[in-house]
């Protein structure tokens, strides 16, 4: 059975916040808030944790999981980012996107599109997730809480665990963050490409 942690979703308990991380050194899969609604998340080196959150989303190695930073400084570690693209990144930045980007060479293959060779990440604008990411030190290996069959995502975290439970090894519930996914674009091309539209502003991108 997954714990379960009310934790405050603007000022986070700190020894919540070490209990959770320590579950995702030891390969545990969270369920955490976001800007936009819940991810499930674990760590970005285990292979095995990662095939579990492909599992519950029902999706294969074409689909995008994302990388979700603290800030634009971790990002030359993971994809190659051009000035006109740092400027974009840097404009709409922490907020309710995910940006499919050109993987760096050193980005370890499963963590990218089989075919494209690229990467998603994500640096949400919500307390829960800085701090978490702090206490890490690196980002987090996620995907939005959409399971197989579902039209929206899960809101209510008790739901979520009753859902869950036997799937992951933690909840942690900083109450409602609504149901609209993140915007996901694409930046690999010439122009922004929306591959899917959320909770993140069109406009900023010129879309």
């Amino acid at each position: 059975m997954s714990q379960y942690f009310a934790i405050h979703p603007e000022n986070p308990q700190p020894r919540l916040i070490r209990r959770a991380a320590d579950l995702i050194r030891s390969g545990g899969i969270v369920v955490y808030p976001t800007d936009s609604c819940y991810a499930l998340g674990c760590h970005i080196g285990d292979k095995v944790a990662t095939e579990r959150i492909r599992a519950i989303r029902g999706v294969d190695a074409r689909h995008h999981l994302t990388l979700v930073c603290r800030d634009l400084s971790e990002l030359a570690n993971y994809a190659s980012v051009d000035n006109s693209q740092f400027r974009l990144l840097k404009a709409v930045t922490p907020g309710s996107y995910v940006f499919i980007l050109k993987a760096t060479r050193e980005l370890p293959k499963r963590l990218q599109h089989p075919r494209r060779r690229t990467v998603g990440l994500r640096i949400p604008d919500h307390p829960v997730v800085d701090a978490l990411l702090a206490e890490l030190g690196e980002p987090i290996l996620s995907s939005t809480l959409l399971l197989p069959g579902d039209e929206l995502p899960y809101t209510d975290a008790a739901e979520i665990r009753e859902r869950l439970e036997h799937q992951v090894e933690l909840v942690l519930d900083g109450g409602s963050c609504g149901t609209e996914p993140s915007t996901v674009v694409d930046l690999t091309g010439e122009a922004p490409r929306l591959l899917r539209a959320g909770k993140g502003a069109l406009a900023p991108l010129g879309l």
